[in-house]
């Protein structure tokens, strides 16, 4: 069995603390690629045998979940929702908490406090008890082991003194019941934030969420967007979504892609044009047909590539689950000894003791770490979408801050990549047109943007037409063609001349046929980029194939110090591998000589006009081509690292602090409760401010 992409809708989960011990369990199990989002009730995992598929679903089911492969055969009854919950804990809480303000006396009865806290008990038991029996069954105990252990201490001991009327004293029925209803507002708050930090992603699935206009026989039927097949015509009118991926086949348009490439300007559509799903037609009526449906659509691929990123955890979050991974122990380990030494060390009374023992378990917050990370990451990349920057791992966001040098291409990265022919050199009196019908046969079968540009300025000359029997592209030369007659031609980088301002040489059987001087236009945002860079500390370099008088006529232009020039793709990676000795080195390049440097790169950066090797070599796509777009890229990921490194500050300190002083006596176990139930939406609130921070 090859090996796919597992998905599962997973309902029970309602903290963050859930998702770990599901991801913990997968780990255990041998899985990877693994995603679980608790807010979405959503977890993905990699695998290649259907028994161990079938063994993951019943050990997610043992931790207490409910497992349902489609998302549309979820259920949640009435009073499994949080919501609910809190609600009817409320109801009984408030009387309880009445007690200790209003003089009436009745209230004050221990049986009326016992009556008014065990319906809340029992929805603690049902709802944080099942879950920390199920999670120390699986050996990844979670934070409701602690919430569970404190209400229960906390009912029981109340519960002795009201069976043994001992009196007021051993009343503590309003602290199990506070801490049960806060910890239930405190899920419910963290559930809807991090709910929040996923909306990049919510977004972009609404815009496939639309109808479509197909043409059967001349009538127009109204569908569904899933319901379109390949090869199908729809038309698309002024103010529709493009419902999936095709080619124009009539009729002009203006069409809004910002959604993709965060770039507001319409872009022209007309005949032949390619057009991408979820994008708008902001102006004219056009007939498309479907070439890409369903989950190959652009948008569905960057969206699935976008889910697996906030998968991939920067190695700053190694600390944090580390510290996790021991936490609920060592909290109950601490509970112990705070009860020991406050009663025989301290003579403080068993009350004063239990009261401190319960502070220290339900005031510490192992969810605050476990979230520090991820809503960053996911904040961080639904930022980067928006702007046109698709990140295709969290784990690149460390990896870019900590960047000394950036290598860059230069055709078609720096440079507009649009290349203008000033002349056309024969030799030995060779026809022009014949020429001009060569060179545009053989580079209509070339990605590179050199190619394009040929074949674009040459489309309207007179030329007489060439057939090719093939073509082939060699990496970093150029490319080699035979046609009908036999006869074999190379088109690409001369071997002689290399000083001359004719910088493409076409050969027909090894004998030199013309040379072609052209040029190249360096982009407008360039030099600004490059200034930006040397500010945040990053050498500049560029390493290209190109001629070095070329290659050092661009550089000057733009403030790049270090060139490498005239470089096969062997040799581009000889240079990477000195650049990364040095220090993190990022790549961007756009073309399939590329494609090598990039994966060798720590980050490769691809444009999106670039060839399909060359984006699916990268770990972040530039769906904007403005250079801007990459220093865009740089800021996001070094303001996401920090939001990072602050959630992880807060989240240690609060319980390095926390702790010892409920330890101490100094906080009332219901105090302890409300700030754990705020200390990670404190975590959470950090991140969503990474949405609208001014980064720069």
């Amino acid at each position: 069995m090859a090996e796919q992409l597992v998905e599962l809708s997973v309902m029970g989960m309602h903290c963050n603390n859930c998702a770990i011990s599901v991801h913990r369990l997968l780990e255990k199990k041998g899985f990877h690629d693994i995603l679980v989002d608790f807010a979405s009730e959503e977890v993905k995992f990699s695998a290649n045998d259907e028994t161990k598929i079938q063994d993951a679903i019943k050990g997610i089911e043992g931790l207490g979940y409910k497992v349902a492969e489609d998302a549309a055969l979820q259920h949640e009854n009435f009073y499994e929702k949080i919501e609910n919950k809190l609600i009817f804990s409320v109801f009984f809480t408030i009387p309880l908490l009445s007690a200790m303000v209003l003089p009436w006396h009745f209230l004050h009865l221990p049986v009326v406090q016992l009556l008014l806290c065990l319906p809340v008990f029992i929805v603690g038991c049902l709802h944080f008890g099942k879950s920390a029996w199920h999670s120390l069954k699986g050996g990844v105990p979670n934070m409701d082991v602690l919430i569970f252990i404190g209400s229960s201490s906390a009912f029981i001991y109340s519960l002795t003194g009201t069976l043994q009327n001992l009196g007021m004293r051993y009343q503590f029925y309003e602290t199990c019941a506070v801490i049960i209803t806060l910890v239930l507002l405190g899920n419910l708050f963290e559930k809807r934030s991090v709910t929040q930090t996923t909306s990049a992603v919510k977004d972009l699935v609404k815009f496939q969420q639309v109808n479509a206009n197909r043409v059967v026989n001349g009538e127009v039927e109204v569908i569904s967007a899933r319901e379109v097949r390949p090869g199908d015509i729809l038309l698309v009118n002024n103010g529709d979504k493009i419902p999936v991926d095709g080619d124009v086949l009539s009729g002009d348009a203006s069409v809004n892609e910002s959604m993709l490439t965060g770039e507001s300007m319409p872009i022209e559509k007309g005949k032949y044009d390619k057009l991408i799903g979820g994008t708008i037609v902001e102006h004219g009526n056009i007939t498309m047909i479907a070439t890409k449906v369903g989950s190959n659509t652009v948008l569905s691929q960057i969206i699935e590539l976008m889910k697996k990123a906030q998968a991939a955890k920067p190695p700053v979050q190694k600390l944090g689950d580390r510290v996790a991974a021991i936490f609920v122990p060592a909290v109950i380990l601490i509970a112990i000894i705070t009860f020991i030494l406050t009663y025989f060390v301290g003579y403080a009374g068993v009350q004063h003791a239990l009261m401190n023992a319960i502070a220290v378990l339900v005031i510490s917050c192992p969810c605050a770490m476990g979230l520090a990370t991820p809503t960053a990451v996911m904040v961080g990349l639904g930022r980067a979408a928006k702007n046109g920057i698709l990140i295709k791992g969290g784990d690149t966001i460390e990896a870019v801050t900590q960047a000394k040098y950036i290598v860059f291409d230069k055709t078609g990265t720096l440079t507009t990549g649009k290349f203008h022919i000033n002349n056309i050199k024969t030799e030995s009196g060779a026809d022009i047109e014949v020429i001009r019908g060569v060179i545009t046969a053989i580079e209509e079968r070339s990605n590179h943007p050199i190619a394009r540009s040929l074949v674009s300025e040459l489309k309207n000359l007179p030329q007489k037409k060439v057939i090719l029997k093939s073509a082939a592209e060699e990496k970093g030369l150029g490319m080699r063609a035979e046609d009908a007659e036999g006869n074999h031609y190379f088109l690409g980088l001369g071997k002689t001349n290399t000083e001359s301002d004719f910088n493409v040489s076409l050969y027909k059987n090894q004998a030199l046929l013309a040379q072609i001087e052209i040029d190249d236009e360096i982009k407008p945002q360039a030099a600004s980029l490059i200034i930006s860079l040397k500010k945040m500390g990053i050498t500049p370099v560029l390493l290209s194939g190109d001629k070095q008088s070329r290659c050092i006529k661009v550089a000057r232009a733009i403030g790049i110090d270090d060139v490498h020039a005239e470089k096969l793709p062997g040799e581009k990676l000889t240079v990477i591998d000195i650049y990364k000795k040095k220090g993190e080195t990022l790549m961007v390049g756009d073309g399939i000589n590329d494609a090598p440097a990039l994966t060798k790169a720590d980050v490769g950066i691809s444009m999106n006009d670039s060839s399909q090797v060359a984006i699916q070599s990268a770990r972040v796509i530039l769906l904007n081509t403005d250079l801007y777009s990459l220093a865009k890229f740089l800021q996001i990921s070094r303001h996401t690292l920090i939001t990072i490194k602050q959630n992880l500050f807060w989240a240690f300190a609060y319980n390095i602090v926390a702790i010892p002083i409920a330890a101490l006596g100094f906080l009332n176990p219901m105090v302890g409760a409300l700030a754990m139930a705020f200390s990670d939406v404190v975590v959470i609130g950090n991140s969503l401010r990474l949405k609208v921070k001014k980064i720069s």
